[in-house]
């Protein structure tokens, strides 16, 4: 059995390593204890393994946490902290990161158009930047098992609404699956199924 030739990287209409970028909001103590949409270790578990694919895959990443620098807030989860060591996070106060300039920029500077945007709270840290980034032409992809809401409801309409303004709804497994294509890739074959399986 023999695979076709790898579709281009930069033009492929799915994701590839190539053409996405990860971008991971608000991933603090005091957000993912507020989650009640799913259990909060399966969330913790979820967005870790979705941060070490990104890593594997070297997608260009952007971070960000809000009110840490004023004290209000605890800096982001240990787990996304040792995945990401050398990333500093954009730290800011306006509720949708699009709003702030250095989070704005950090995105456009990256330049590809596909982002794959997770964040705590669904309904408003994740919705709002991925409503204003489809209007401006960006196609937003959703970690659906890696994101959560402050009530099952709350959560759900939020994807609603997100999915009907645009945004592709994915779960981490068909991420995964999406970004390697194929078990031939062996740069990383065994790290990919390492987190798939774990």
């Amino acid at each position: 059995m023999n695979s076709k030739k790898i579709r281009d990287q930069k033009f492929d209409h799915l994701l590839t390593p190539e053409n996405a970028a990860f971008i991971a909001i608000d991933y603090q103590p005091i957000q993912v204890s507020s989650i009640k949409s799913m259990d909060q270790k399966e969330l913790v578990n979820n967005i870790t393994k979705t941060a070490k694919l990104a890593k594997i895959f070297k997608l260009p990443t952007v971070l960000s946490t809000v009110n840490v620098k004023s004290g209000e807030n605890e800096p982001q989860i240990k787990e996304i902290e040792e995945i990401f060591p050398n990333i500093e996070p954009v730290d800011r106060t306006t509720i949708n990161s699009w709003e702030d300039e250095e989070f704005y920029e950090a995105v456009k500077k990256i330049g590809r158009k596909k982002l794959i945007i997770t964040a705590l709270w669904t309904e408003a840290c994740l919705s709002f930047p991925a409503l204003d980034a489809l209007k401006e032409g960006y196609e937003v992809y959703v970690v659906v098992d890696a994101v959560g809401g402050t009530s099952k409801l709350a959560h759900k309409v939020a994807l609603r609404r997100m999915e009907q303004a645009g945004a592709k709804l994915i779960s981490f497994t068909q991420l995964a699956c999406e970004l390697q294509r194929d078990w031939n890739r062996e740069e990383t074959k065994e790290e990919f199924a390492k987190i798939l399986f774990s």
